[in-house]
Formats: structure tokens, sequence, C-alpha cells
């Protein structure tokens, strides 16, 4: 097999994981296979933000900008099928309602949301769209490369947790989700440079520096996070970390925007 073809069958596997788009071949679907296509986790990010963005800037011309946003993020939701938005509800759930380990990773495994995970849901979507919301008064550019550096980045630092973190296993009764649970220094350095230079490429120097390690302590003091409760990371858990990294970049970006 081509290397080009290895490449690219590995891309079209996170593909497959990350989203509902259908690819039109057969792939390998074992662990090993989805190890080596998280390098590609940041660039599936790309896409999503990609198709987000165009949803945003052709419907801004029909509808107001804040409705606009509601239908990118929409459309963001359909084609993930909430992957990590049910990340967040479940690892809420898991963190606010249980003071032991074991637990709290129960609860994680149930498939109900509660009280703490409708919370966290609401409020990061709520804070999602004021964000974009407020981007969008600034220009319509601001919010499309917003959207596909928040999808960008948010899925490549939250999947650089793998690398140096300890996957918490849970047992065959669970509902867990596949997941990666180990990644090759080549692939963490791919993965992180392919989202730097898109950074690079829709904001300059100086604002990837302050994005890129605004988001390093953000990943480091998350990791810290769910490694205080639960001693690592779950597929929840790294979901969880992905909605709170979009954040994150939308909260920088309105910053830099404000100060231009």
């Amino acid at each position: 097999m081509s290397t080009f073809k290895r490449e690219l069958e590995l891309f079209l596997l996170a593909l497959t994981f990350f989203t509902r788009i259908p690819v039109p071949v057969k792939l390998d679907y074992s662990g090993e296979g989805l190890n080596r296509a998280s390098r590609y986790f940041g660039l599936v990010g790309t896409l999503v933000g990609l198709i987000a963005a165009l949803v945003f800037y052709l419907t801004q011309f029909i509808f107001p900008a804040s409705v606009a946003v509601v239908l990118a993020m929409i459309a963001t939701v359909l084609l993930t099928g909430g992957f990590h938005e049910d990340g967040l509800a479940d690892t809420a759930d898991g963190f606010g309602g249980a003071f032991e380990r074991e637990r709290k990773l129960e609860i994680m495994k149930d498939s109900r949301v509660g009280s703490y995970g409708s919370l966290a849901l609401v409020l990061a979507l709520l804070l999602k769209f004021q964000l974009l919301s407020e981007l969008a008064l600034y220009s319509v550019s601001s919010v499309v490369g917003g959207l596909v550096l928040g999808h960008t980045l948010s899925r490549a630092f939250a999947a650089s947790i793998i690398f140096n973190h300890t996957y918490v296993r849970e047992d065959a009764e669970s509902k867990a989700k596949p997941l990666a649970q180990s990644m090759h220094w080549d692939e963490v350095l791919f993965l992180v440079l392919s989202a730097g230079v898109i950074c690079l490429l829709l904001t300059g120097v100086g604002a990837t520096l302050v994005i890129l390690i605004t988001l390093f302590v953000a990943r480091s003091l998350l990791a810290r996070w769910q490694s205080r409760h639960i001693g690592g990371y779950t597929g929840d858990t790294l979901g969880a970390c992905q909605q709170i990294l979009e954040l994150v970049v939308y909260l920088v970006l309105l910053l830099l925007w404000s100060q231009s």
C-alpha cells in the first residue's frame, strides 16, 4: 500500500470516528488503526469548522448574524452527532455527582443526562452562541475564521492529552465509546503542527502565539482536572475538554479583535 493511500485511509478513519460523514471505502476499525489515525483529529475538526463556516457565511446573507450562528452550530451537531457535547454532559454529571472515583465513572457510563450535565450543556452552548455572535459584530470573516480555528485547535489540543496521560479503562458493561488509547511522538507532533499551521495562516504570527500558549495552559489545567477526579482520561472527558477548549479559542479571538 502506498504511503498516500495509507495516510488517506487514516484520515478517513478519523473522519468516520468523529463525524457522521459516510466514506465509500472499507476501513480498519481496530484499536491500533484508531491510535494511528489520531494524528488527523485536528484536521477532521478543520473540515467540520469549514462546513460550519460555510453555513454561517451563506445564511448570514438571508438572516441576522445571530440566526446564522445558531444554524452553524446546528450544522456541527448534525455532522458530529453531538459526540463531544455528550462527553461534556457525562463528565459534568460524573464529576459533579459523586466524590469517589468509581462512582464518578459509574455515573459517566449512565446514558441518562442529569442536572449537572444539563446545566453544563446549556451554559456551554449559550456561551458559544454569545461569543460567536459578538465576533460577528466585528466582521463576517472573524466568525468564519473563528469556527475553523475553534474546531481545529480544540480537537488537536484535546486529543494531545492522549500522548502523556493515562486512559481509564472501563468495564465491558459500560457504554464506553471506542477511543484512541495511545499516541506516538510523531503523531502528536503532526497533530499540533498541522493545527498550528492553520492558525498561522488565519491569524498571523502574533495572534497564533497568544492562542497556542493560552491553549497549552488550558490543556494542562484540564488534564490535571480530569486526573484529579478519575486518575486519567476517558472518551467522555476528552469530549468535555474539546468543548471547553473550543470556547477558549472563541474567548481569545474576541479579546484579540477587541484590542485591534
